[in-house]
């Protein structure tokens, strides 16, 4: 039997400096993925589909969508597939196809970032709404913006407090309101309630802009038609991402804006194209990978993987609740909510954890049979029950709901 060389983190500092052994720094990685996949179950990537192809016959030159999406000519590009992903997402989200902006980004923080933007082109003394749950990239673009903004509370089951937003807008009238709503929030996969926060702006006259960061349950929520983006939702942009349910192999998602809310670009006379996105280079390679997941699935597909999630998630519950340890989710989540287990466990399976409360996310590829190795190893940790913490509630949380 061959032996393959291991990789130090000493021999990190000597990576760039030749003669290197590219094969042995692969093997290396691959090993260290292969063996990590088994035990994480904490942050959103599906791992059921197989984008080879698209790496092998497309993975050897570059692809550069620079400029708009609508753009013709220069570097080779994939352009064509870009605006069919971004009228495929448009469509299940039941955006008006008259009313409709949007591209390939590198993930949901540059799309929250290209619609805040537009926003706050449009509506530049706007107060920036975001809850106490919101993604932590909100915040960033709000300090890149130099923009105000104002910190909405949230709920302990992570849905923003629409009662003092109403307070905080009360406070504010006089100026134009962003607010951003959550699709999907990180810890427990929350979801705000548009029409809400649109009835709280019309109640006290506030003119805006609503956007939704909807990173991880977008694409899931809008196939069961739970969100739209139809002219009554009052919704002016959304972000999704490519990673999470969508499973691409490289960080990327697709930010839509309401056309009549942002602004037209500046011509670049070098490359002859618009200057409309955030990063004006963007990776073609991104936008195909997207392509492809979409069109061996289509539509019917992708609703049976979130379906399929979601049973997994509502077995996950069962199983916890089932050996003592008590765990929740929402009714359209592939996450599920849990007291943080002690360490042995948090140094075995990656989870994603804030205090006494953690989480695992049933994406598409997690199966039952790593859900009850999760569980086994929390039995075999054998911690009193007066000594499990109690996990963050939903108030309408109930764990007798949950199938197996």
């Amino acid at each position: 039997m061959t032996h393959t060389p291991t990789l130090s983190l000493a021999d990190a500092a000597d990576l760039s400096r030749p003669p290197v052994d590219v094969t042995v720094v692969l093997d290396h990685l691959v090993r260290e993925a292969d063996a990590a996949a088994a035990t994480s179950v904490g942050f959103p990537g599906a791992v059921d589909l197989d984008q080879s192809e698209v790496m092998a016959r497309l993975g050897n030159r570059l692809w550069n969508n620079i400029g708009d999406p609508g753009d013709e000519g220069g570097l080779a590009h994939t352009r064509v597939l870009e605006r069919a992903v971004v009228a495929w997402v448009a469509d299940i989200l039941a955006m008006p196809a008259d009313d409709r902006w949007g591209y390939v980004t590198t993930g949901g923080t540059e799309g929250n970032l290209s619609a805040l933007h537009a926003a706050h082109r449009r509506h530049p003394a706007a107060r920036i709404y975001y809850s106490a749950a919101a993604h932590y990239s909100i915040p960033k673009t709000v300090e890149i913006l130099g923009a105000r903004s104002v910190v909405v509370d949230a709920r302990p089951d992570g849905e923003m407090d629409y009662a003092h937003l109403a307070a905080q807008v009360r406070k504010r009238r006089r100026w134009p309101a962003i607010v951003v709503a959550t699709a999907g929030t990180t810890l427990t996969e929350a979801v705000d309630d548009s029409t809400r926060i649109r009835a709280v702006l019309d109640e006290h006259g506030v003119a805006g802009h609503l956007h939704v960061d909807a990173a991880l349950s977008g694409i899931p929520l809008a196939l069961d038609g739970q969100l739209r983006l139809d002219d009554a939702g009052g919704i002016g942009s959304i972000a999704v991402s490519g990673h999470k349910f969508l499973g691409v192999p490289t960080p990327c998602g697709v930010v839509l804006i309401r056309d009549r809310a942002r602004t037209s670009g500046n011509h670049v006379a070098y490359t002859d194209t618009l200057d409309t996105t955030i990063t004006g280079s963007r990776c073609g390679l991104a936008a195909a990978l997207l392509w492809h997941a979409i069109a061996t699935h289509g539509r019917e597909g992708h609703r049976w993987r979130a379906s399929e999630a979601r049973t997994l998630a509502a077995y996950a519950v069962y199983q916890l609740t089932a050996a003592g340890w008590p765990a929740w989710r929402h009714p359209h989540a592939f996450t599920v909510v849990l007291p943080t287990p002690p360490e042995p466990v948090r140094k075995k399976w990656l989870l994603a954890t804030d205090g006494d409360t953690s989480h695992i996310i049933c994406m598409p590829g997690i199966t039952r049979g790593q859900i009850d190795a999760f569980v086994a190893d929390l039995v075999t940790a054998a911690v009193p029950p007066e000594l499990i913490p109690r996990p963050r509630l939903s108030p309408e949380s109930d764990a007798s709901t949950a199938g197996h």
